[in-house]
């Protein structure tokens, strides 16, 4: 899965690149595979001791800010366009802070036009998309009247009507069907988003208005806002623990910008892990939620899959109330499990296989 970082020069979109890119693998220039914080994993680990700990990880990418045109307006390229449909999430990063000796490219403090700046444009982008789709689909309806379609054309009339009304996509009630006619177009307001609002940490007494005001003028972000402080978190990533721990308890953030950035992206993106233990690893997966124990074994290996026969499961919280497989069998919460099982987030896998 990949997160791509969006949003106008110097909103704090790189700084908070390289908080996220910090101690990750992979680091390129503009990319980095980030581990994925899990204090369970981290707790099984202390139980089993094993030769090395492996977190479930995501690609972050930070697609280059957008540039000011000769006459002072902000431009959306074609280049920036293809890029960020690319990306199976966006982080869009706006600015809240004021610092003179980094000015904002329009020459104000404005992070509620800031967001409507994109998503206006993401609208027309895939307005234009829609309406020359149209213009084929009317042309094929000419020929041959497939059911395929006549229903491909119902929804982007559909589609059309609400960008018009300045709706984004991702506010469509699509059923599955719907999801397959699309597979092969990247609507830019149809990808989840997440808000991500810079903070100085003068301007800490700001955030809960902030939040709300821009909830309100988008509700379909509501549940994705997350407030931070790039330049402050940045500076407490290259301290030792105790230390960071200590400032962030001055500022009263209990969770880093990582944590909370990658929570609302399993969220957004329908994630969930589970883990494999043993004195070798102990490792976090990344699933779909609802995958079966057999998809879920795939994804450790594709022989597991076809050559699937049992899952041993206990759950996370079970194991740790009772620290051992034998005291959770003897408890009743170790079972085996066939193929159509569906993975809880946080249950513990062994994968029988022949």
């Amino acid at each position: 899965m990949q997160i791509g970082l969006i949003g106008l020069q110097n909103s704090g979109k790189t700084t908070l690149f390289k908080t996220l890119a910090e101690g990750s693998s992979g680091v390129a220039s503009n990319r980095a595979v980030v581990g994925v914080p899990d204090s369970r994993l981290e707790n099984l680990t202390e139980l089993f001791n094993p030769k090395k700990e492996v977190h479930a990880t995501l690609e972050v990418v930070d697609i280059p800010g957008l540039q000011v045109g000769d006459d002072g307006k902000m431009k959306i390229t074609s280049d920036f366009l293809i890029k960020v449909k690319n990306n199976d999430l966006l982080l869009h990063v706006v600015r809240e802070f004021a610092n003179d000796s980094v000015s904002h490219p329009e020459g104000r403090i404005d992070p509620l036009a800031d967001i409507e700046f994109l998503e206006t444009e993401f609208l027309l982008s895939d307005l234009e998309m829609v309406e020359n789709r149209i213009e084929k689909l009317k042309k094929e309806l000419m020929k041959t009247k497939t059911d395929k379609i006549i229903k491909e054309m119902s929804l982007f009339e559909v589609f059309k009507e609400h960008l018009e009304n300045e709706k984004p996509l991702r506010t469509v009630n699509m059923d599955e069907n719907d999801l397959r006619l699309l597979s092969g177009y990247q609507f830019l307001t149809m990808k989840p988003v997440i808000i991500g609002v810079n903070f100085s940490d003068e301007s800490k007494d700001k955030v809960d208005d902030l939040i709300s005001k821009i909830k309100v003028k988008f509700p379909s972000f509501e549940n994705n806002v997350v407030p931070f402080f790039a330049q402050f978190e940045m500076e407490l990533s290259q301290l030792d623990e105790e230390e960071a721990e200590a400032f962030k308890e001055d500022l009263g953030i209990t969770d880093s910008a990582l944590t909370r950035i990658l929570r609302t992206s399993y969220q957004l993106l329908g994630l969930q892990s589970f883990f494999t233990v043993g004195e070798d690893e102990c490792r976090a997966w990344t699933i779909k939620t609802g995958y079966t124990a057999q998809q879920s074994a795939g994804v450790i290996h594709s022989d597991f899959f076809s050559k699937f026969i049992r899952a041993e499961v206990v759950h996370y919280d079970d194991y740790m109330t009772h620290k051992s497989f034998s005291k959770c069998k003897e408890a009743g919460v170790w079972r085996l499990e066939g193929k159509e099982y569906i993975v809880k987030d946080g249950d513990i896998l062994n994968i029988r296989h022949s």
